[in-house]
């Protein structure tokens, strides 16, 4: 009895060692896309503009749909009794409790300065 409990303990920690790894380098995809967009503006890439202010706005879309979490803090919680801002992902603390407030204002900064440089050329 206790072999499969400890059997099960190790299969939670794989799965919430893979949540935590999937949330990260989604994360990392996303943070490049709000750093893509001032790039392409500059470089008068619109088009990639574009499809970068929409990969991050979909992401809103879900996080909106969620009540203002991502799901798969939701999936993190069904294998840890931790609820810290880094149970689900692997970011320094203060990067995961200040992360929407950080990266969506250089987002909505970054799409003012892509509509500034589009409105100029």
């Amino acid at each position: 009895m206790a072999n499969s409990t400890v059997e099960q303990q190790e299969r939670q920690l794989r799965a919430l060692f893979a949540v935590k790894l999937a949330h990260t380098a989604i994360w990392a995809f996303l943070v490049l896309c709000i750093l893509g967009l001032p790039a392409a503006a500059l470089l008068r890439r619109f088009d990639w503009a574009l499809v970068l202010s929409l990969l991050v706005l979909l992401e809103c879309g879900v996080l909106a749909l969620n009540r203002g979490r991502c799901p798969l803090t939701d999936v993190a919680e069904r294998f840890t009794e931790d609820r810290s801002p880094v149970s689900d992902i692997y970011l320094p603390v203060w990067l995961a409790r200040w992360n929407k407030q950080i990266f969506g204002s250089l987002f909505v900064l970054g799409a003012i300065f892509a509509l500034w440089q589009w409105w100029r050329s």
